[in-house]
C-alpha cells in the first residue's frame, strides 16, 4: 500500500475544449478530510472529476490519487475509490440484489453484508427495479454501493443536488461517519454551499476553469467579510481592496478578503461576517466589480 499525505494531488492540470479551458489548476485533498469543490454549473467541476477518473484525457499537468499516478496505476486506484454522480450509472432494469452480484465481481473487497446493512438503513427495497426508484432512493443506492467495498476515497459530483433537505442531511451524516476512519477522504463537488459549510474541512473554489481559492473552510470564511456602508463611504474604499461590490439604492456591500487588515483600515465602517455562498457570489462577479 502506497503511503501518501494527500488523497488527491492535482498540479498544473489543463484541458482545452472549444469555448472552455480548465486552466492550469492545482489543489490537494489532504488524507482524512472532506474537500468541498464549489463553483457554478459550468465552472469546471465535472471536467476536473472526469480527468481524475481518467474518463477524458488531460492536455497537460499531473494527477496523483492515493499517492499513485492516475493513469499509470488506474486499475489499482479504481479498486480503492468510489465515484458518485448526480445521475445513477446503473441500468434501470436491475434490482439492488442484482447490483450486489455484479459489483462483487468488479471489486475484490466487496462486502455484501455491509451493502445489505446500508440497504436496510436507507429503507431501500432489494427486489424492486432501480428504474422505479425516486431520485433520493437512487442516490442512496449509489452511496450504499460506494461504501461497500472498502474505498479509501469517495469522489462525489453534485451528489446532493435535487434531494430534499431530510435526505441530504441523512447523506451528509453518512459522509461524516465514513470520515471517522482517518484513512478515508472525500472530494465533494457541489454548488450547494450550505451542505459544505456543515461538513467540509477544506474548500476549493473554481470559476471559469480557474481556481480562485483553496484552503481551510473555516479560515476562508473567517478571512472574508462584508463591509456595509453608504455610497459616499464606498467611494473612499481602495479599489485594490475590493473583490466586488453590490450597490443598491441604500448603500453598498463590499466583499474583502483580509478581515483583520480591513478592520483596521476601515475602522469606522460596519464589517460583518459572511458565508461560502456570499463569497462565491461576490467572486463570480469580480470582473464586473460593481453590480446590483
Amino acid at each position: 500500500m502506497t503511503d501518501y499525505k494527500n488523497a488527491i494531488e492535482i498540479k498544473d492540470l489543463t484541458k482545452k475544449y472549444d469555448g472552455f479551458t480548465l486552466d492550469n489548476i492545482s489543489f490537494n485533498v489532504p488524507k482524512g478530510s472532506i474537500m468541498g469543490f464549489i463553483g457554478q454549473n459550468g465552472a469546471g467541476k465535472t471536467t476536473t472529476i472526469k480527468l481524475l477518473l481518467n474518463l477524458i484525457k488531460k492536455d497537460s499537468g499531473s494527477i496523483k490519487i492515493l499517492g499513485m499516478d492516475n493513469i499509470d496505476s488506474e486499475n489499482e486506484i479504481k479498486a480503492q475509490i468510489s465515484a458518485v454522480f448526480d445521475e445513477i450509472p446503473f441500468h434501470e432494469v436491475l434490482t439492488a440484489n442484482n447490483l450486489s452480484v455484479i459489483l462483487s465481481d468488479i471489486f475484490p473487497e466487496w462486502d455484501k453484508k455491509t451493502y445489505m446493512n446500508y440497504l436496510d438503513r436507507f429503507s431501500l427495497p432489494r427486489k424492486k427495479k432501480i428504474g422505479e426508484f425516486s431520485k433520493g432512493m437512487k442516490m442512496k443506492l449509489q452511496i450504499a454501493a460506494a461504501l461497500s467495498h472498502g474505498a479509501k476515497l469517495m469522489i462525489m459530483d453534485e451528489a446532493t443536488t435535487g434531494l430534499d433537505p431530510v435526505v441530504r442531511n441523512e447523506i451528509l451524516d453518512i459522509f461524516l461517519e465514513y470520515l471517522q476512519d482517518e484513512n478515508n477522504s472525500i472530494l465533494l463537488s457541489s454548488h450547494i454551499t450550505t451542505d459544505l459549510e456543515k461538513i467540509a474541512d477544506n474548500v476549493t473554489f473554481i470559476d471559469k476553469g480557474k481556481i480562485l481559492l483553496s484552503g481551510g473552510k473555516d479560515e476562508t470564511v473567517e478571512n472574508h467579510s462584508l463591509i456595509k456602508c453608504k455610497k459616499t463611504e464606498y467611494k473612499d474604499i481602495d479599489p485594490a481592496d475590493i473583490i466586488s461590490a453590490r450597490l443598491t439604492d441604500f448603500g453598498a456591500e463590499v466583499m474583502v478578503s483580509n478581515r483583520k487588515k480591513m478592520s483596521g483600515k476601515y475602522s469606522g465602517l460596519t464589517i460583518d461576517d459572511t458565508s461560502l455562498e456570499e463569497i462565491m457570489l461576490f467572486y463570480v462577479r469580480r470582473e464586473k466589480k460593481e453590480w446590483s
